[in-house]
C-alpha cells in the first residue's frame, strides 16, 4: 500500500493554482487558475501534479487572453515591500 494518501487533483475539475502540471503517463500542461484539468487522450480521465509554479514572466503570456474577472496574483517586492501586479 502506497505511503502517499494525498490525492491528487483529477481531469474535469477546476484548476486552483496557476503552475506546470504533469499527469501520470508524464504529459505536462501550463494550467491557470478557473482552467479545467484536461482529459488524456488516450486515458481519459487521470490525475494531475502540481510540478511547478508559474513564474512572473509566464503568468503575464497566461493572462494576456482572459475574462476580466481573473486576475494574477499580486506579487510583494520583498526589498521594498511594495505591491507589484
Amino acid at each position: 500500500m502506497a505511503n502517499n494518501k494525498d490525492m491528487q487533483p483529477v481531469s474535469g475539475e477546476e484548476v486552483e493554482t496557476d503552475g506546470i502540471y504533469e499527469n501520470e503517463w508524464g504529459r505536462e500542461e501550463t494550467l491557470k487558475r478557473g482552467d479545467e484539468f484536461p482529459y488524456d487522450p488516450v486515458l481519459g480521465q487521470t490525475e494531475w501534479e502540481l510540478t511547478s509554479l508559474a513564474l512572473e514572466s509566464q503568468e503575464n503570456e497566461m493572462y494576456k487572453d482572459t475574462k476580466a474577472n481573473t486576475k494574477k496574483r499580486m506579487h510583494l517586492d520583498i526589498g521594498t515591500q511594495e505591491q507589484k501586479d
